[in-house]
């Protein structure tokens, strides 16, 4: 893939912006974290590995390249090669790396303070995956999962605009407790 190539797909989409990247992910892994807390051990990891690949991979696929958390803040993953909704071969390389990060962070914050090393060992992965956004113009805002998979997420017309509906909400709470007050 040509540098050329890669600029002109950034240059056709508008980027993803980091806070909704965060959002959409916090949305996902909390959702995940939850179906897997069911169960102990290393069944809950394993139940965890399933339902990642299972909710990021095929239910994004058969999604328009939307997971939950993406659909909720207005967000798409395509492929930069054909700048269409990525095929199961790059999704799988793009939701294992960010899934096997994703686990870690779960294990990590599940030791919770009790051995805060091991909870900042384990959450650190995840935490400089998204990191790379911020320093990364040559990739074009990519995360590491994404230029594994050779994706880039970008804005979408179709979601529910989750951020924007609470932000609205908190702006009209707001105007009538300053109302109130006079």
């Amino acid at each position: 893939m040509s540098s050329k190539h890669s600029s002109l797909v950034h240059n056709n989409f508008i980027q993803a912006p980091f806070d909704r990247r965060i959002y959409a992910f916090l949305l996902d892994f909390i959702t995940i974290w939850f179906l897997s807390s069911f169960f102990k051990g290393i069944t809950q990891n394993i139940v965890f590995s399933f339902t990642w690949l299972i909710l990021q991979v095929i239910i994004v696929n058969k999604n328009k390249g939307q997971s939950l958390g993406c659909w909720a803040f207005d967000l798409k993953i395509i492929s930069i090669r054909t700048r269409r909704i990525p095929q199961l071969n790059e999704m799988l390389k793009r939701e294992a790396t960010l899934g096997f990060l994703a686990l870690l962070a779960m294990l990590g914050l599940k030791i919770n303070f009790d051995n805060g090393l091991s909870m900042l060992l384990l959450t650190t992965p995840v935490v400089v995956d998204f990191s790379i956004v911020l320093g990364n113009q040559k990739h074009h805002s990519q995360t590491l999962h994404d230029m594994v998979g050779h994706t880039i997420l970008i804005q979408s017309q179709r979601g529910f605009s989750l951020d924007l509906r609470i932000k609205k909400i908190l702006k009209t709470i707001h105007k009538k407790y300053i109302k109130s007050l006079k």
